[in-house]
């Protein structure tokens, strides 16, 4: 249980870890997909190439938007490129290189269901019959050309009447199939070679850029979580705040109009201090949350992440934001002392 809890944790404070888990989960999908899927061609001669290319290339059309879908990065990647530039400049790098990591996840399951198609032969086989030379075939030379063209579109059906037990039949089929597996496997020799020379020679040249713009994205990502995790413990705060609020308004309320049962047997009550602002947590790890206290405040705080997110310099930021929600001053706790490391 705890190696299981410790991998959870990894997979969950690593985005690279995730999106390639989801990645491999695609793969392995497809591969159950293709393997359970029942092939039915047609065996008409103006519908075999259409439902073939259409059974090669349209689930990988849709297993790449489920890719781009499940990867999160895809959003972020949009959100950084559609910002408006503000007081931090945008990196063209960045976009590319998050784009180029997104678009590799989400082709991994489609080259692997188009791979399995190629391989396996039925798909090409059926798009492609009715297409073959029938010069190259001795079988045909008795045959009227609309004979040639029926007897072609047929070729996928071995059960059929007119094919069944043909030498020619068997003929196109071997030579067809042949050909798609000639095809399949070049494609994945060529994407072999493709990764070998991208991994052994990326440490060729300088790594600088590489780094950086892996940083920088990893920063974009993780920023924008902990935002939105901030935001959420924000709400939760500021809607507690807001029910202790109507509560003891309420109760001063009932307390002003006498239906207290007990007001008359008790004696004159001591006025009651109104709680601090901080509500539960007296501590300052909360201040800058507890600050934005008002509709006004948060919806200027979220319009300004947006519009104007905040340069990338700790030391600049602070002359840049400091009051930037309101105009008022700082309000101060009775009995603590103001820090001047609460504003972020």
């Amino acid at each position: 249980m705890d190696k299981f809890r410790t991998l959870f944790q990894h997979f969950q404070s690593s985005s690279e870890s995730v999106m390639n888990g989801i990645c491999l989960l695609l793969a392995m999908v497809t591969v159950k997909l293709y393997s359970s899927f029942d092939f039915n061609c047609p065996c008409l001669t103006r519908y075999n190439a259409l439902y073939g290319l259409g059974l090669l290339f349209t689930p990988p059309i849709a297993l790449f938007l489920c890719g781009l879908l499940a990867n999160r990065q895809s959003v972020v990647m949009v959100e950084e490129w559609r910002r408006p530039a503000g007081h931090r400049r945008k990196d063209p790098g960045i976009i590319r290189y998050m784009c180029s990591s997104v678009l590799q996840r989400a082709l991994a399951a489609p080259l692997v269901w188009i791979l399995l198609a190629l391989l396996d032969g039925k798909c090409f086989v059926c798009a492609f019959s009715s297409s073959v030379d029938p010069e190259k075939f001795l079988d045909f030379a008795n045959m009227t050309p609309s004979q040639v063209q029926l007897f072609l579109a047929k070729v996928p059906c071995k059960e059929d009447e007119l094919v069944r037990n043909s030498p020619a039949r068997k003929a196109v089929s071997r030579y067809l199939r042949c050909l798609s597996q000639a095809i399949g496997w070049s494609l994945t020799l060529l994407l072999i070679v493709l990764a070998f020379l991208a991994r052994c020679l990326r440490p060729c040249f300088d790594q600088t850029i590489f780094l950086q713009r892996r940083y920088w994205s990893n920063y974009v990502d993780l920023e924008q979580k902990l935002f939105d995790e901030t935001c959420c413990e924000h709400a939760r705060d500021f809607a507690h705040r807001c029910v202790l609020h109507f509560f003891a308004s309420m109760q001063s309320e009932m307390r002003a109009r006498g239906l207290r049962r007990d007001s008359a047997c008790r004696g004159p009550e001591t006025p009651e201090k109104p709680e601090p602002p901080e509500g539960l947590d007296g501590g300052s790890g909360k201040a800058h949350l507890r600050a934005v206290s008002s509709q006004e405040q948060v919806d200027h705080l979220l319009s300004t992440w947006y519009s104007s997110k905040p340069p990338l310099d700790l030391t600049a930021s602070s002359g840049l934001w400091g009051g930037g929600l309101s105009h008022r001053a700082p309000t101060v706790v009775p009995g603590t002392r103001a820090s001047p490391h609460t504003d972020v």
